[in-house]
């Protein structure tokens, strides 16, 4: 038992290749995302945005936690958000503790600035998830959230959500009718073809714009990267 503990304890620490490593080739493939998006939304000002993937397990909690880093080291101002209520990383890649945080707004115990946690990186904020409420979907897509969302777009430059996976709830669905943007994240080897085509079109009717997707975990040869950037 004791052998177990100890080997489940990494999966918890969770490090942020963008922070640590700024100038290796992944933090800089996290850059050109950036930049892309930047490009994806000119027309439109992205104050606000999802980050998902249609299952569990394919790299959308740490691509959210890397972006929203790359975002800040720009200057902008940035608030990452778990909005995975039912099972929230954020509290774990930022060393926080997890004792109240989104769900505690949503209920109306606490404000938005009462749950903001400052971290080691300038310019960006984060709010964990709080105790798991028994009805995640409810609390995303009620006016409180909308309200939520309204007063830290006006406190920051750009508010990014870590959602849960597109096909198993509809908890992402929810938050992009109320986002400026939305991105799919997908895993190399891992993701099938069918379900990242679904978790597409589940995204596609929302009000947010689907912004592109990121490939993930790509295997690492001389002529690329890690991470790979796409629009639809």
């Amino acid at each position: 038992m004791a052998r177990r503990k100890n080997q489940s304890r990494p999966n918890k620490m969770r490090h942020l290749i963008t922070k640590l490593n700024p100038k290796s080739p992944v933090s800089e493939q996290y850059r050109t995302v950036r930049t892309n998006l930047q490009f994806a939304s000119v027309d439109n000002d992205l104050k606000s945005m999802i980050v998902t993937s249609s299952g569990p397990g394919e790299g959308k909690s740490m691509t959210t936690a890397n972006l929203a880093v790359v975002y800040a080291q720009q200057g902008k101002k940035v608030l990452l958000i778990d909005a995975d209520l039912r099972k929230p990383t954020a509290h774990y890649t930022f060393r926080l503790d997890n004792l109240r945080g989104l769900s505690n707004i949503l209920v109306g115990e606490h404000a938005l600035e009462e749950t903001v946690n400052r971290t080691e990186m300038e310019n960006l904020d984060v709010i964990s998830c709080g105790p798991i409420p028994p009805n995640p979907s409810e609390l995303l897509g009620s006016r409180k959230m909308q309200s939520l969302l309204k007063e830290a777009t006006m406190s920051y430059d750009l508010v990014i959500f870590d959602t849960p996976p597109v096909l198993a709830v509809t908890d992402a669905q929810i938050l992009a009718d109320i986002v400026d943007g939305s991105i799919l994240v997908i895993r190399s080897n891992v993701t099938e073809y069918e379900p990242a085509e679904k978790a597409k079109e589940a995204l596609e009717p929302a009000h947010a714009k689907l912004l592109g997707t990121v490939l993930n975990d790509r295997e690492k040869k001389a002529s690329n990267y890690y991470y790979y950037y796409g629009t639809n």
